[in-house]
């Protein structure tokens, strides 16, 4: 029997739990302050953070955003004793319906080249590697980072 995963946007109530979840995920780098990128997400119309729920465990989470024309993902988790269940693929999902019921056409997303475990998952979802360069500069001045 699998579990079922329902998803609704972040409540004031759930972001401790979601902080320690992208930890729990390796998705917290100490060059992003996860509390800040949450409350960016939470500014305006343009981003939500989805969180989907196996009962009452917040199991998996996507923060999706747009800027008018292409929609973006991040912090895209699934709690690793909820993994190989099909959340993954829920929580993008339903990533995809929000920037559709946005009129938002196309979706990307980053990883870096050594994740090669979750290049599989993306490509297995239908998504393509599209050749760009990825340029990058601190605007305080320090070294980039990895």
């Amino acid at each position: 029997m699998s579990a079922v995963l329902t998803v609704a946007p972040l409540a004031d109530a759930d972001i401790a739990d979601v902080i320690v979840l992208w930890q729990r995920c390796g998705l917290v780098r100490p060059w992003n302050d996860p509390e800040a990128d949450i409350a960016l997400a939470r500014q305006n119309a343009n981003a939500d953070i989805l969180l989907g729920r196996a009962g009452d465990v917040i199991a998996a989470s996507v923060l999706v955003g747009h800027d008018g024309h292409r929609g973006w993902v991040y912090y895209v988790s699934v709690d690793p004793e909820y993994q190989r269940k099909d959340f993954g693929r829920a929580i993008m999902a339903a990533a995809e319906d929000w920037l559709r019921a946005r009129g938002i056409e196309k979706m990307q997303l980053m990883v870096r080249a050594d994740n090669t475990q979750v290049q599989a998952f993306y490509e297995s979802l239908g998504f393509g590697e599209q050749k760009r360069i990825v340029y990058a500069k601190w605007l305080d001045g320090r070294e980039l980072t990895p």
